[in-house]
């Protein structure tokens, strides 16, 4: 009854309401559909005038062709934008089915023709998206992808690292296959016959060729534009190339257990007690607490030095319950490649990978991962690019005092450099080291020995993983270069001790440091007269 009453009660009130809304309705609709009239409204018609019956049919007629008019426009636009929204639509369908996204391209072996029409739509629109035939707006003067230069016999790069020049003939093999092959299309794209001309066509060669530029977007392809003399004096011919970037596929998905798989690491050593205590720092808590999974060997060369370098390893042993460790001693001249060979050898034990490593190296157990992930018996070898530190009390000099290490460890131009030339910290199953043939144990003293093994590498069918690491560092350390050096060995230690010591731009600042401070004397006695 309650309900009742209420509804009754509430029933006036709705309908009031349905009709107050039907009337604004129309209300909006009358001024929604009613044009816009000129600036002088039509004058009525009097209602006494013998033609008042003519004149408001006048004016009524013409307010319905007014309103007739108008519906028809609304009409027109109404299908305009049918017909558009419909346009859209095809051609987004057609987007999709023509490019579709590069992670669901399949090559289908059950239908191979729409595989490949999939793939060649692909392809294409990598030339659409890239900057070949427009430009793009870039957010800042950083954006923009250099070009490179290069002619008949050299290459002139902008991103030359420490192993390339700004100016030096093609050395990789890929880049010299690639540009020689592009030479190649372009002088076969100028022979073929274009079916216009009627005179004996020119017959170009790769002598014709004057110069090209090629840049590469990663997720696009590479742009190439090569120039080629022309039938006169300054006149030429141009060939614009691109090599799209194909689709990214999956190759392999698989686990990896890496729970036992335990790392060697050989160190030689000859003195430097000093040194041997702040690697086993690093050693103690990096390699034992953190990881865990991980031998150490030491090849001592000599007797000098020896037993404080057995007391700080056996310290260690004792204070951090480690016994997985080596100490291998060798009563003759220092030689790293014969140290690193006697210590890969001596293990007895199953297949391990090996980390060739030096005193003055600081990893993370990030890194020992990362020397794990990229090894594999009979298949992958690691070449890390360290993080080579430059000399603190230069990076330093204008502060109160030179940092922890810990703190040095910061990977910016200001603090050092990507070791780029350097192949001496490795990882390799001890299998592979050993099938390859070791190192040459005819190099004595410092350097040359890495290189080789490197080389062997290079010429056999494992592949070579050489990258950047943000776990591995070069600790600084004043080197000598002895006079017993041959004569290639001691150049290269000393640009190596060049290289060491700071950037360019502290170098530069070290070199103009009378200028700088005579400067700032004359800026100092300045301000005082002001």
């Amino acid at each position: 009854m309650m309900l009742r009453r209420g509804f009754i009660l509430f029933l006036p009130r709705l309908v009031g309401l349905l009709v107050v809304a039907c009337c604004s309705m129309s209300i909006v609709y009358m001024l929604a559909c009613t044009p816009k009239g000129d600036n002088q409204q039509l004058a009525l018609p009097r209602v006494h005038s013998p033609t008042a019956k003519e004149g408001y049919e006048a004016i009524l007629q013409e307010r319905e062709e007014q309103h007739r008019n108008y519906v028809i426009s609304l009409k027109k636009q109404i299908a305009q934008l049918k017909a558009e929204l419909q346009g859209r639509t095809e051609q987004l369908k057609n987007m999709q089915n023509q490019y579709p996204d590069s992670l669901d391209i399949r090559l289908d072996h059950s239908k191979p023709e729409k595989a490949q029409a999939n793939l060649l739509a692909f392809l294409r629109s990598q030339v659409d998206k890239a900057e070949v035939h427009s430009g793009v707006k870039l957010s800042t003067e950083y954006a923009a992808v250099p070009f490179e230069s290069f002619t008949l016999q050299k290459v002139y790069q902008l991103e030359t690292g420490l192993t390339r020049h700004p100016e030096e003939k093609p050395v990789r093999k890929d880049k010299r296959d690639e540009l020689i092959e592009v030479i190649e299309l372009a002088v076969g794209s100028l022979n073929k016959p274009d079916g216009v001309s009627k005179a004996k066509p020119r017959v170009y060669t790769a002598s014709d060729f004057v110069e090209g530029i090629y840049r590469t977007e990663k997720n696009k392809g590479t742009l190439y534009e090569l120039t080629f003399k022309g039938d006169a004096k300054h006149q030429f011919k141009k060939i614009v190339l691109f090599r799209p970037f194909g689709p990214v596929m999956k190759v392999k998905n698989e686990n990896i257990n890496m729970a036992d798989t335990l790392i060697n690491v050989i160190v030689p050593l000859a003195k430097r007690a000093s040194k041997f205590r702040q690697f086993m720092q690093n050693f103690r808590e990096m390699g034992i607490q953190q990881d865990g999974r991980i031998h150490l060997t030491v090849v001592y060369f000599g007797k000098e030095e020896m037993n404080e370098v057995k007391s700080i390893l056996e310290n260690t042993s004792k204070s951090a319950n480690f016994k997985n460790f080596t100490f291998i001693q060798l009563n003759e001249e220092f030689s790293r490649g014969k140290g690193l060979d006697v210590g890969a050898r001596f293990w007895k034990g199953n297949n391990v990978v090996l980390f060739f490593c030096d005193v003055d190296i600081y990893f993370t157990a990030e890194f020992l991962n990362s020397c794990r992930l990229n090894t594999q018996p009979g298949k992958k070898v690691f070449y890390p690019v360290l993080f080579s530190q430059y000399n603190p009390s230069i990076i330093y000099g204008h502060h109160d005092s030179i940092p922890s290490l810990e703190q040095q460890l910061i990977i910016k131009k200001e603090t050092g450099f990507w070791r780029d030339f350097g192949f001496g910290m490795t990882c390799q199953y001890r299998s592979d080291f050993i099938n390859i043939g070791g190192f040459d144990l005819d190099i004595k003293g410092w350097g040359g020995e890495d290189v080789h093994l490197y080389r062997k590498y290079l010429h056999s069918n494992l592949m070579v993983i050489r990258t950047p690491v943000r776990g591995l560092f070069h600790l600084w350390h004043e080197k000598q270069c002895l006079d017993e050096l041959t004569p290639e060995q001691y150049k290269m230690c000393m640009q190596s001790k060049a290289m060491n010591e700071a950037s360019h731009g502290q170098l530069g600042m070290l070199v103009f440091k009378q200028e700088i401070e005579t400067h700032l004397h004359r800026q100092k006695l300045s301000s005082k007269k002001t």
